[in-house]
């Protein structure tokens, strides 16, 4: 892969003949687990300005019309978090000289406080091209990282790695965004996540500071140098700032409203929360649906049934088709798709389960489809097939779709690539869970472009989530699960045991669908959190957490939920047979312990009286505890007698865990999938939201 120093340019045809389509993906880790940032693009002229507010795209306007921008949204790595942008450059319109890459923190937060900070840009076939590794970004809420910029009829990738101090808000108005704030609320913007306000900067301050020997944008001469490569891009930088300079913070302006985002999302439709009055004459009479489910009796009617539905609705409903495959590289264009396709290979045609085929500017990208339903594991051999056919015949790629869930350096099926053949084929999973998330967040949050999309939208929806489809996601924790019990039980699992490092890849898997499931049910960001050096692979990791499960006979897992005072915890302790799931939540910064544990106590009226209180002090030692039950009539009881000083609580409920390996009413899957929807919805939700911190100029300001 191709490294990138700050300043430097390459030319993207000259790193791979797929370079039409490109996929932009940044990351970054934190030491706590809860660092996040979100990625904006900007498409600018000749002129370094966007043609319109349209032209910006953030996490409320995330698809361009046209295909040519997509946010394709955050992914959990074995490290941290990666965020993904899908370009179609042959998409881009004539007049969009430069694409600009960016990202934003907000509430105080500055990319100062992320390690591992990466730009990383791959080809249509997912081969990693460049990297632009990031190790002084600063104190700064906003940093852009690259720009994808034209140089006559090829497109050309620069690293910038330039901050900027008054957020994406200054960032986004001095490339000529509108932002309007005259409806700005102190909700709307913690929802659109501005970190601080845009001030009015006089000329001579807004100029650009250049360090000695530094070109007109502001980088230094020495770091756009050649490139060691005939790919290198070798002329000066275009003499107008290619990025604008950052605005510098000015603790003594007066204090402005802070800004809206501009309201650049297009109209969409949603189906209504509160179902519609029923006609039926009684709870018997079943609605008639699109796609019928009881007719299926065999796995094969499932996943001919499956697909066909699946990829039907794909075709007419373009922005669901385009979320499921923009991430795979393929160009926005219009999309058909296939079923039971016969294939040439030998004596014997080949049928994969379905074919893809979209068509941009009289060009093809096409990609087959391998389908497994009702928890059946894909074939290694078949998969190896449709890769070969797929390579003989020019086909981008092959798309797994499973109820299992594909983990980072664990990939559900070994094939043989032959590094002989000039065309590459990539390889790509998707489990049904997915797509059920997708299907939820655009129906449910997002919306789609007209009612009949929606509707049919919702059919899918009830397909997928219907019991005899087949399509539930990860459902058996393996061969492996009930062995590793026992051995937990009588104390014979040992350490290096490989069935103990099964039990983890699935546990992994089944924390990762957990997400999914939450987060289209909420419409919000539902990520799994893993603390782990940077760098660590992901097998070492595993390996590690298998040996703990051996001696200490726990499984534990982090999730963070977007607005929510703390990172959720799940711990399965085989032990004992029991699920806990708590959530840590700090002590307030102001008022008195009295007061602190009063409003807990109010605001958990409606959560369950078996629900655990625990008081955290300072030092790590045990605070008071119990019951909501015991404490509601003395919430004074939770203050430390010691007067040891409060640093937060601990919430914490227990349930009985399922021993089956399976999904059914008694099955381990299924008690773990309950125990995380009963805490948010009976405890998370009744949370104050986390109070957004100030930024370092807010508080001087405060305190001058």
């Amino acid at each position: 892969m191709y490294e990138l120093s700050k300043g430097a340019n390459v030319g993207l045809a000259s790193l791979s003949e797929n370079a039409d389509s490109v996929i932009v993906s940044l990351d970054w880790t934190s030491p706590t687990g809860e660092g996040d940032a979100d990625v904006s693009v900007l498409l600018l002229d000749a002129d370094g300005k966007v043609r319109s507010d349209g032209d910006f795209y953030f996490y409320n306007n995330p698809v361009a019309a046209d295909g040519s921008v997509q946010l394709l949204g955050k992914t959990p790595t074995g490290s941290g978090n990666k965020d993904r942008i899908s370009f179609d450059l042959s998409a881009v319109p004539e007049g969009v000289d430069r694409i600009v890459v960016a990202a934003s923190r907000y509430g105080g937060a500055h990319f100062g406080e992320l390690d591992g900070l990466r730009l990383t840009l791959a080809d249509g076939s997912g081969e990693g091209l460049l990297r632009f590794a990031i190790e002084d970004a600063g104190a700064v809420s906003a940093f852009i990282f690259g720009e994808v910029y034209r140089r006559g009829a090829e497109w050309k990738f620069r690293a910038v790695g330039q901050g900027y101090d008054s957020g994406l808000a200054g960032l986004a108005t001095d490339f000529g965004v509108d932002i309007d704030d005259d409806e700005a609320t102190e909700e709307s913007l913690e929802a659109a996540a501005l970190d601080g306000a845009a001030v009015d900067v006089p000329a001579e301050a807004a100029a650009p500071v250049r360090a000695p020997g530094a070109d007109p944008t502001g980088l230094p001469v020495e770091a756009v140098a050649p490139e060691p490569t005939p790919a290198a891009d070798r002329e000066p930088p275009p003499p107008l700032a290619a990025v604008p300079a950052p605005r510098r913070a000015d603790a003594d302006a007066p204090p402005r409203k802070a800004p809206a985002r501009p309201r650049t999302a297009k109209k969409k439709v949603t189906l209504p929360k509160a179902a519609k009055k029923s006609l039926a004459e009684n709870e018997t009479w079943k609605e008639a649906r699109l796609f019928p489910l009881s007719a299926l009796k065999s796995d094969r009617d499932r996943e001919m049934r499956a697909t066909s539905v699946l990829l039907s609705v794909m075709a007419q409903i373009p922005e669901f088709g385009r979320r499921l495959t923009a991430g795979f590289g393929a160009p926005a264009g219009r999309m058909e798709t296939f079923t039971e396709v016969s294939l040439p290979n030998g004596d014997f045609p080949r049928r994969p389960d379905g074919v893809i085929r979209v068509e941009r500017a009289g060009k093809l990208w096409t990609v087959l489809v391998e389908t497994k339903t009702n928890g059946n594991p894909l074939k290694a051999e078949q998969v190896q097939a449709y890769m070969d056919i797929a390579a003989r015949r020019g086909y981008e790629a092959v798309i797994t779709l499973s109820n299992d869930v594909a983990l980072e350096g664990s990939p559900l099926v070994d094939v043989r690539i032959d590094g002989r053949r000039k065309h590459k084929v990539a390889l790509w999973h998707l489990s049904w869970a997915e797509v059920a998330h997708q299907a939820q967040m655009l129906i449910r949050h997002e919306g789609v472009g007209n009612m009949a999309h929606a509707w049919l939208l919702q059919e899918l929806l009830h397909y997928l989530q219907h019991e005899n489809s087949g399509c539930h996601g990860f459902q058996n924790m393996g061969s492996a699960w009930v062995p590793v019990r026992n051995g937990i039980d009588d104390e014979t699992l040992c350490q290096g045991d490989p069935r103990s490092l099964e039990v983890v890849e699935s546990w992994e898997r089944l924390i990762r669908q957990v997400c999914l499931r939450l987060g289209g049910e909420l419409g919000q960001k539902v990520l799994p959190v893993q603390r782990s050096r940077r760098g660590t692979d992901p097998g070492t990791r595993r390996a590690r957490l298998a040996d703990q499960l051996c001696v200490e006979g726990r499984l534990q897992a982090e999730v963070r939920i977007e607005g929510t005072p703390g990172v959720l915890v799940i711990t399965a302790d085989l032990r004992t047979g029991k699920l806990r799931t708590s959530i840590e939540i700090p002590a307030p910064d102001q008022g008195y312990p009295l007061t602190w544990v009063k409003r807990l106590a109010r605001r958990l009226a409606e959560a369950p009286a078996d629900l655990h209180i625990e008081t955290l002090v300072e030092g790590g030692t045990g605070g008071p505890r119990g019951t909501l039950e015991r404490l509601r009539p003395e919430p004074a009881d939770l203050l430390p007698r010691n007067d040891a000083s409060i640093t937060g609580f601990r919430l914490s409920l227990f349930k009985g865990m399922g021993s089956g390996r399976g999904n059914a009413e008694s099955g381990f899957i299924r008690s773990v999938d309950d125990a995380v929807h009963r805490f948010y919805a009976t405890v998370v939700t009744h949370l104050d939201r986390p109070a957004p911190r100030r930024s370092p100029a807010a508080e001087r300001a405060a305190v001058g």
